[in-house]
Order: C-alpha cells, then structure tokens, then sequence
C-alpha cells in the first residue's frame, strides 16, 4: 500500500523536557490512523512537526514522498480550539482561508457550495462564527480544513463536547470523504472512534508503547468475558477460570470468543443464559498505559 505519511526517528525537546522520543511510524493512504495518549504524552507536539508548525530536533517527516515543507497544501488540519475569526461570518473566514491557496472567484464559489452541501452549512455562512454552537462550529472548522482539497486530514480531537447526533453526522462526512481517497489522522479521547481505525499507535512519555490494528490490541492487552446469570459460584470454581462473582451474576475472563464456543460446548449445563463480551479499546488503553483517557464510550 502507498504510504502517506512516513515518520522516521522523530525527536523534540523543550529544554530539559523530551516531548518526542525517537519515535517511527507510517500511515497508508485512505486509511483512518488514531494517534492515542494522555495529555502531555507528545501527540500535540507530534502533531505539530508534521504539520510544519514545529521543526524537530532529529528524525524526518515525508507526506505524499515529500518533505513536510514542500507539501503544507497537502494537509488540513482541524484543531483541538477553533482557530477561525469569531467575529466575522463563516464565509467570509472562509474566503479568507481560500485566498491563501489562490482560491478566487467562481473557484471559490464551486468548493463553497461543495462543501455547505457536504456538511449542511447552508444556514450558517452568515453567521458570525461566534455566535454559533458547538457543533456548527465544528462544522466550519472542518470546512477550513478541506477548503483547499488535501490529501491528509489531521483531526486533533474533532468531537470534543459535541453531542452524539452531531458526533455521528461529523463521522459520516469524514466516511464519505475517505472513500474517494482521503487519509485522516485521528487523536481522540472517545474510544469508540478509535476502534474503527485502521491503524492505532499509542504514545506515552514521548515513545510509541503500543501499535496495531483494533482487533489485534485488542487480542494482546485484553480478555474476553463471558457473563452467566443463574449460577451458583461452587459449579463456576470447577471452571478453573479467573472470575467475579456477584448475587445476580458471575463474570468469566477467556483468552478470546473460541475459548468460550469451547466452554459452552463442555458444560451446557452452565450456558443457559449468557452474554459474550470483547475486549474494548478503553481496556487496551489501560492496560498498555495504566492510565485511563476521559470521555466517550467504549466498544
């Protein structure tokens, strides 16, 4: 697969404070990578050299085979705190953006219906971005970020405080956008939105501590469980499983869904009423970092 993103020993310090950590990692081109970790653990300031704002210490970013500098029109980026002009309309913080590019005209006005029609942002454009709520803000930051057609999308946190409608509305442009070919890296405190990722690094302390696909995180940091309603705790002991076990239920940790197709089918007895449960991206989280990240639900 064609490589959009290849970072390379990537270090930053800040004084006596090491940020990033000779760090390396690559993104495929279409894919949806999350960037995990806890405040200050350097994504920001990952995030920051690639996108030009920051100049690193050693190592090297290339986007699109290129060198960060040469390819800034490439990438848009929606920050963590809107950076659009609050006092002026969303078009006109719009027209402004578009003129960096040399997007004029009849130019400008094509990508702008494009992309109210995209994002349902036909009542808001005139509207001073101030006066608007959280998730029709969201709306314009993103409209900023794809003003100029990028191949790379960095998403710092997009869903923040936004309600789940709007939550899921943002998700689905972002889905639709990815299937005609655009790349978008994901930083998230919702774990939910990091488990249909492609990819996930996870970065602690300024070093990549974890990495892999959902399931496969999921396979090596967490168990499966399997919770019986109805039993009684001295026939769950002839399991020889590690367990919990409450007045209403008793829960079972498994390595993984065959281990418990193999208990079911040994101890029919037991399985009368039962619910299976994979491991979730909140577990893997914990369990890589000992540390937990706020906010979200997860799956």
């Amino acid at each position: 697969m064609e490589k959009i993103i290849e970072i390379e020993n990537l270090s930053k310090s800040f004084g006596e404070v090491k940020a990033v950590k000779n760090i390396s990692f690559s993104v495929e081109k279409g894919s949806l990578f999350s960037f995990l970790g806890v405040n200050g653990a350097g994504k920001s300031t990952t995030i920051s050299m690639l996108c030009g704002l920051l100049t690193p210490d050693f190592g090297t970013i290339n986007v699109c085979g290129q060198s960060v500098e040469m390819v800034k029109d490439k990438i848009g980026v929606v920050f963590q705190s809107s950076v659009l002009d609050m006092p002026i309309s969303v078009y006109d913080n719009l027209k402004y953006r578009a003129s960096f590019y040399g997007i004029t005209g009849e130019r400008f006005q094509k990508r702008l219906n494009e992309l109210s029609g995209l994002l349902d942002m036909g009542e808001i454009l005139n509207r001073p971005v101030g006066k608007l709520s959280g998730g029709q803000r969201r709306k314009a930051d993103i409209a900023r970020a794809l003003f100029h057609s990028p191949s790379l999308l960095i998403l710092d946190e997009p869903t923040t405080g936004l309600d789940p409608q709007t939550r899921k509305t943002l998700w689905q442009v972002i889905e639709d956008l990815r299937r005609e070919g655009l790349t978008v890296l994901l930083t998230t405190h919702y774990m939910e939105e990091a488990a249909d990722s492609d990819r996930i690094v996870i970065i602690d302390s300024g070093e990549i501590i974890a990495e892999g696909t959902p399931l496969e995180l999921k396979n090596k940091y967490t168990k499966d469980t399997v919770t019986l309603y109805g039993v009684d705790e001295k026939d769950v002991k002839k399991l020889g499983l590690p367990y919990i076990f409450d007045d209403s239920y008793c829960k079972l940790f498994i390595e993984n869904t065959s281990k418990a197709a193999e208990l079911i089918a040994n101890n029919r007895e037991l399985f009368v009423d039962f619910e299976i449960t994979k491991g979730k991206m909140d577990d893997v989280f914990l369990a890589v970092t000992g540390k937990e990240l706020h906010g979200g639900v997860s799956r």
